[in-house]
C-alpha cells in the first residue's frame, strides 16, 4: 500500500507545480485550515472536495464489549466531513 502525502509534501507539490515558494503556500494552507476550523460550526465548504458540519447527535444505549452491560452513551456534538460527488467520482470513478 502506497504512503499517504505528508503536509511537507504537499507544500512542496504545490509550490513546485505553481512557482511558488514553500513559505507562500504553507501560508495559505494554514489560512485556509485556520479558517476552516473557525467556521465548521456554520458549515465550511471547500468546492469540489467536501463539507465540514457540525452535527448534534442524540443520547443512546449502547453495549460494553468486555462485560456486555448495557450503557447510556450521552448526547454530545460531534465534527464531520461530508465528501463531494465531484470527489467521489474522481476517487471511485464515475458510472460506467
Amino acid at each position: 500500500m502506497a504512503k499517504s502525502m505528508s503536509k511537507s509534501a504537499l507544500i512542496k507539490h504545490v509550490a513546485e507545480r505553481h512557482g511558488l515558494t514553500r513559505k507562500q503556500v504553507s501560508d495559505v494552507l494554514d489560512t485556509l485550515l485556520t479558517t476552516a476550523y473557525r467556521e465548521a460550526k456554520n458549515g465550511f465548504t471547500l468546492p469540489g472536495l467536501g463539507k465540514l458540519v457540525l452535527v448534534n447527535r442524540k443520547a443512546r444505549m449502547g453495549r460494553n464489549p468486555a462485560t456486555g452491560e448495557a450503557i447510556k452513551i450521552p448526547a454530545k456534538r460531534v465534527v464531520k466531513f461530508r465528501v463531494a460527488k465531484a470527489a467521489k467520482d474522481a476517487i471511485l470513478g464515475g458510472k460506467k
